[in-house]
């Protein structure tokens, strides 16, 4: 990003409502300034407008969590079978072009994100979920734009550096999400009683399995398609990577909008929109995972080298 910190401060303002907390904070400590108590009363009437507007925010997300919980649940339709849902990935291909040619993707004939997100929203609903390593909330923004309120599924593995949980948290403030916590069956203290301390460094496959894999592959299960920032310059084995699939080992439709994008796509769209981004990517950390497995990368070299470094796993599971 060319200046992550300044994209999070930027939707620290979105997130209170415009940047009147500022001015509201200033007249706080200065009584006196631009007419004392009068001031004072002013920037008094100003928070509570910025309180009303988050607490109205927080009952618009409550209402479709409802609903969308509603709907999943049966009250519209039944979730579809297989079947029919690779009925609807070979619809999807064909509509959207280039996303199962032979010899990979034919770029040149593929469909925008948007045109992408707006297909699964139609397609989908509230039956689409997003997922997100809290690396930046580019796709969630996108999405959201079109399916207010959609759930954003975050691996919450009890290893994330505070960076990322405070860009979780910066999102659900700023963006019209719900976050939804996806976590492991045990905590880190009950995983090291059962399979003794540091299991990441000792088999970061099982460690992974454990906290990533197994909970989001559980949380799936309650949705029809799930959306990933997945993108085929990240490494070489996504670089054939199809907007529209079928997620055999998930059963589910994956969706990746962003698979054409490149990093300066991303960097541009997070700025224009003034969305958070995770502050370590302007650290050294172009690729970010569990604070203990993942370490900052030289100038030049795979943006994935910090993942595992030392191993030949570059994949946590979730995408094969």
């Amino acid at each position: 990003m060319s200046d992550p910190h300044s994209g999070s401060t930027a939707v620290a303002g979105a997130a209170a409502g415009s940047e009147e907390p500022s001015s509201a904070a200033t007249s706080v400590i200065d009584p006196d300034a631009d007419g004392g108590a009068t001031s004072l009363g002013g920037s008094r009437s100003r928070l509570e407008r910025i309180r009303a507007r988050a607490q109205a925010r927080e009952r618009a997300r409550a209402a479709a969590r409802e609903a969308h919980a509603h709907i999943r649940a049966g009250g519209v339709r039944r979730r579809r079978t297989p079947e029919e849902l690779k009925n609807v990935v070979e619809r999807g291909q064909a509509l959207l072009h280039g996303t199962s040619l032979p010899g990979g993707p034919d770029t040149q004939r593929e469909a925008s994100a948007e045109a992408v997100i707006a297909w699964a929203v139609r397609e989908f609903g509230p039956w689409l979920a997003v997922a997100s390593s809290m690396q930046d909330t580019v796709l969630a923004h996108l999405v959201s734009k079109q399916l207010p309120w959609v759930d954003v599924l975050f691996g919450d593995t009890g290893y994330h550096f505070a960076e990322t949980i405070g860009t979780r948290d910066a999102a659900e403030l700023s963006l019209d999400v719900n976050i939804v916590d996806v976590r492991p069956g045990q905590t880190v203290a009950e995983q090291d009683a059962t399979h003794g301390p540091r299991l990441y460094e000792r088999d970061p496959e099982k460690c992974c399995a454990l906290r990533k894999v197994a909970p989001m592959r559980q949380a799936l299960r309650s949705y029809e398609a799930w959306a990933t920032g997945l993108r085929r310059g990240e490494t070489s084995s996504r670089r054939n990577a199809p907007l529209i699939t079928w997620d055999e080992k998930n059963q589910v439709v994956k969706v990746n909008p962003l698979a054409g994008w490149t990093d300066d796509q991303v960097d541009e769209y997070a700025d224009a929109h003034g969305l958070v981004v995770n502050p370590l990517l302007g650290d050294g950390y172009p690729s970010i995972g569990c604070a203990p497995c993942t370490q900052r990368v030289e100038v030049g070299a795979d943006k994935r080298s910090g993942r595992w470094a030392g191993r030949d796993k570059v994949e946590c599971g979730l995408h094969g």
